[in-house]
């Protein structure tokens, strides 16, 4: 037998089986070290993603399911490979004495076994985590967003309420119509069904959504309504036809169980071509809309239509008496008695109560009220069922207005659309160029009555407070839609004129035919996506006294101003206008003319011949060259001048216009951007041009380290934009350096101004001189490199100023943005009895806010904005004020959840950037949009006219106003 082969072969394999495991133990160490390579190499690829996740959930993002399976299975085999090494070590620490040989092979080799798994698999954790495309989506939508209603119980709404509530949980019922009067309280049922989903236990359906459709419909406005509801993405939405985006809206919303609830609809609206699934038994949807006509619930095909009446007697009084108030109420014995016969008056029209009250709200003896009531058993006691019952009954409180003018101001509001957001400086300066103020010569003395016209106005409820929460007091107004309508109804003699007044917004191309029909009209506003289309022959507007045209894409037809003998104010700002005829010069009557921002390459010489013009416009013009020569200058009785954020003019151009500017003889208002020492050390010398000058906007060439600003002045509002070089603001009193560090009891040597906004002067070292201004309402710097300090006040603490006003008393809003230097503010603490608002971003030196405790005290501080970071930073001398305090802090991601809520339904615009709350942006077109007091900055970057906005911070406008000119907004921070 042979033997010795089978023997062979075992010693073989056992040799074969001993040097592969001798082996393994052998590439052991530098398998290890290739392992803790790995694992570190795996370890930063988490670091990444989870950092990664970590932004995307601070903008209200979630983890996707995938990526946060991947980050436990990294922090499991972490746990794991650490167990493999430390194993691994210690069986290193075994070895047999004086050799490298371990004590326990067989554990050995089973730890070297494990090693190639471990690293397989941390290979493969590695490749899948940098290959993420996608860690985070969006959060679900909320079911419901809370609409705003007073805190009070709303009054007379409880049975439509119960009504709608009842048919929302009926299987059989999908759509709803409410209808009635307007101001009856339609919009306010729609908000208490809305915040209803709030508090119900309900969760029947999936999402409650919100549009606001008004007059005229705007098909492509509910679609963006909808569409930010839905979080629908801008990869399968911008750029999309109509038809696409209602395919989009339907896909999703077909796989839904929705309530979509539409406030204010004027006619029937085509719910197919937004997009809309049809209501049926399988889906369960909801559809409940709010109109002024029962026609329009037929025209929906509405399965249920629920009208909404007037107040009960009782309701109407308890409405009537809280809003006349208990002071006037109990001011005498009869005058609860008379209240009770002016509430019946009103036929229970809620509006109408709330109107009517507030207007006898002053009137404090019986005479007052028997004499009003008596005014108003004048009109139609009838109210039910028309819309000139409402008038005649809100026409009350226009026939209570004071005198002609207040009543005009009033009417010429009617001229703005709907829901548009008015910015009262711009309303007034229009009042001023109609002639409704020119019984007061001086310009501010007529712009300070239109301030107190504005506020008769507010007070009669015929203009409300606009522009959102975080506005400042009557910076902007709006007009309650029935309101308007009523304005229109009265402007248009009861109807009797129907064009009298013509506004139009959005109505696309009107013919010529249409045009024809406006010869009776004496004012014609056309808004936003409105055009006439080629007349053949010259329109005849002899009756026309103005002419407000903001629309896009906008070609003078020919001739368009040849028949206009009696034009007053002509109102193109923001509209696409790209040449100006040249017959404009023969407008002899023409008093007003506003061309900002409009896309103008050229004005003609011939308006060299509106010898009655008042007002002249000019801002964020980008002509081809400078202005006609003497075109200023032969503008004989011109009071109001204003060319900022102008990008044509050479230093020598600029001389010229100071030169001709100062020979006009009414001349008093002018608002200029200057770019040379030459041209400033002009407007100085010129006492004339100093005072006249009440916004200046300086925006200095290279080479120039310091600039003199003399005094007295009366500008209001300052810029410094882009001195690249400024070092020093120098004041000049009367020939003299005022050296603004040596105090105490500095001069009030800029008492009229309001407004400074430093931005991007590099080299600027502090604002010393803002001593001098004790009236500042609003401070903005920004982008300036090495200031350290606003104001380095040498004096003891609590020194004053001799007129006795403290430093910042007027001060209203503080905005700091990218100050890395920055460290005080003020040395002493200060009371700030003004202050609303302060946003700091990107301070990160500033450790105090130079705050005392009566600024708690003050209750006028609304909110402080900055990181978090920077936030919990500061060091506090007072805790308790620290306490005080934090409750009205927000970080920019905390103001941009804030305008979620504000209705989406209109545009984002120009207006909506003038926002109080929100003070930095960056547009496209390479200059500084500034707006005057308490509004925006607005830095550009590239292209020629604004129409792209991309902000710098994410601060965002508190409010989406219908006005103006839209723009497109790109990415937040």
């Amino acid at each position: 037998m042979d033997i010795v082969s089978p023997v062979l072969d075992i010693a073989s394999r056992i040799c074969n089986c001993v040097g592969d495991r001798a082996d393994h133990l052998r590439r052991l160490p530098q398998n290890l070290k290739s392992l803790r390579f790995e694992k570190e190499k795996l370890k930063n690829v988490y670091k990444d993603v989870k950092e990664r996740v970590e932004r995307e959930e601070k903008l209200e993002k979630k983890r996707t399911h995938v990526v946060g399976g991947w980050m436990e299975r990294v922090e499991a085999m972490e746990i794991e490979v650490n167990k493999l090494l430390e194993s691994c070590d210690e069986e290193n620490q075994k070895k047999c004495f004086g050799t490298c040989c371990p004590r326990n092979c067989r554990a050995s080799y089973k730890l070297a076994k494990m090693e190639p798994e471990k690293m397989d698999a941390v290979a493969e954790l590695q490749s899948e985590g940098s290959n993420f495309q996608e860690v985070a989506v969006p959060l679900p939508s909320p079911l419901v967003i809370e609409r705003p209603l007073e805190e009070k119980p709303v009054v007379g709404l409880d049975s439509p309420f119960c009504e709608v509530w009842r048919l929302l949980q009926d299987k059989q019922v999908g759509s709803i119509g409410i209808y009635g009067m307007g101001g009856v309280g339609k919009t306010t049922l729609l908000k208490k069904i809305n915040n209803k989903f709030l508090q119900s236990s309900i969760k029947a359906f999936d999402i409650v959504i919100w549009v606001v459709v008004s007059r005229p419909t705007n098909l492509e406005r509910v679609q963006e309504t909808i569409r930010s509801r839905l979080q629908i993405p801008d990869d399968r939405w911008k750029g999309s036809e109509e038809d696409d985006k209602a395919a989009e809206i339907w896909r999703i919303l077909k796989t839904k169980k929705f309530v979509l609830l539409l406030d204010d609809i004027w006619e029937p609206l085509d719910l197919l071509r937004v997009g809309i699934p049809p209501l049926g038994e399988g889906n369960q949807s909801k559809i409940v809309f709010t109109t002024r006509s029962a026609d329009v619930c037929g025209g929906m095909a509405a399965q249920k239509s629920i009208k909404v009446e007037c107040l009960e007697e009782k309701e109407a009084l308890s409405l009537f008496q809280a809003k006349v108030g208990e002071d006037t109420l109990n001011s005498h014995p009869d005058i609860p008695k008379l209240a009770e016969m002016v509430a019946k008056e009103c036929k229970g029209l809620p509006l109408a109560l709330i109107v009517i009250a507030r207007a006898m709200a002053s009137a404090k003896t019986p005479e007052e009220w028997e004499r009003d009531l008596q005014k108003l058993r004048l009109y139609p006691k009838d109210v039910a069922g028309t819309e000139n019952d409402l008038f005649s009954v809100l026409a009350f409180s226009y026939d209570s207005l004071p005198d002609e003018a207040t009543k005009s101001c009033f009417l010429y509001c009617s001229l703005f659309p709907e829901d548009y957001q008015i910015r009262s400086e711009h309303l007034i300066q229009l009042w001023i160029g109609e002639g409704f103020l020119d019984e007061f010569d001086d310009i501010q003395e007529a712009r300070n009555q239109g301030g107190k016209i504005t506020q008769m106005l507010k007070h009669a409820c015929l203009l409300e407070v606009g522009a959102g929460p975080f506005s400042i007091d009557g910076e902007y107004l709006k007009m309650h839609d029935v309101i308007r309508d009523m304005a229109l109804w009265l402007a248009c003699e009861k109807g009797k004129k129907k064009n009298k007044f013509v506004v139009k917004d959005g109505v696309g191309l009107i013919s010529a035919q249409e045009v024809q029909k406006w010869k009776d009209a004496q004012r014609i506003a056309l808004w936003n996506e409105t055009s006439i289309e080629e007349l053949r022959e010259p329109p005849c507007f002899p009756n026309t006294e103005t002419v407000i045209g903001r629309m896009k894409r906008f070609m003078f037809p020919s001739g368009f101003f040849k028949n206009m003998s009696v034009i007053r104010v002509l109102d193109f700002s923001n509209a696409e206008l790209p040449k100006l005829p040249a017959e404009i010069g023969n407008l002899a009557t023409l008093q007003y003319l506003n061309l900002s921002g409009t896309g103008i390459e050229y004005l003609p010489i011939e308006l060299k011949n509106l010898k009655k013009l008042r007002f002249l416009m000019l801002d964020k013009l980008y002509l081809v060259g400078p202005l006609p020569n003497q075109m200023v200058s032969s503008l004989s009785s011109l009071q109001l001048f204003s060319m900022k954020f102008f990008s044509s003019l050479s230093p020598t151009d600029e001389i010229m216009l100071l030169e001709e500017l100062e020979q006009l003889e009414h001349i008093n208002d002018i608002s200029i951007m200057l770019t040379s020492i030459q041209s400033i050390q002009r407007l100085f010398e010129s006492h004339k041009l100093r005072i006249s000058t009440t916004s200046l906007q300086l925006r200095l060439r290279r080479g120039v380290n310091q600039v003199q600003l003399v005094s007295p002045s009366c500008i209001k509002d300052l810029l410094l934009q882009k001195c690249d070089e400024l070092e020093e603001v120098k004041i000049i009193h009367f020939g003299k350096q005022v050296v603004p560090s040596k105090f105490p009891n500095p001069q009030c040597y800029f008492n009229h101004l309001l407004s400074v906004i430093i931005s991007g002067c590099k080299k600027l070292m502090n604002l010393n001189w803002l001593i001098h201004a004790p009236k500042l309402q609003y401070l903005n710097i920004q982008h300036s490199k090495i200031i350290e300090k606003v104001i380095e006040d040498e004096r003891s603490e609590g020194s004053e100023i001799e007129s006795g006003l403290s430093v910042f008393s007027r001060l209203i809003c503080l905005n700091l943005f990218h100050l890395p230097k920055l460290e005080s503010i003020y040395e002493h603490p200060l009371p700030f009895p003004s202050l609303r608002r302060i946003i700091v971003q990107d301070c990160p030196r500033l450790k105090k806010l130079p705050f005392d405790s009566s600024i708690c005290m003050s209750k006028k501080l609304e909110n402080i904005e900055g990181q978090q970071e920077w936030w919990d930073g500061l060091e506090w001398n007072d805790q308790t004020l620290m306490h005080n305090l934090t409750p009205i802090f927000s970080t920019p991601l905390e103001a941009y959840k804030m305008l979620k809520a504000p209705n989406p339904v209109h545009p984002i615009t120009r207006q909506s950037l003038i926002s109080t709350k929100f003070e930095s942006y960056t547009a496209n077109n390479g200059n500084l949009l500034q707006f005057p007091p308490y509004s925006s900055l607005i830095q550009t970057t590239t292209g020629t006219s604004p129409s792209s906005f991309i902000f710098s911070t994410a601060h965002l406008p508190s409010s989406l106003p219908h006005s103006e000119q839209s723009f497109n907004f790109h990415g937040t921070r």
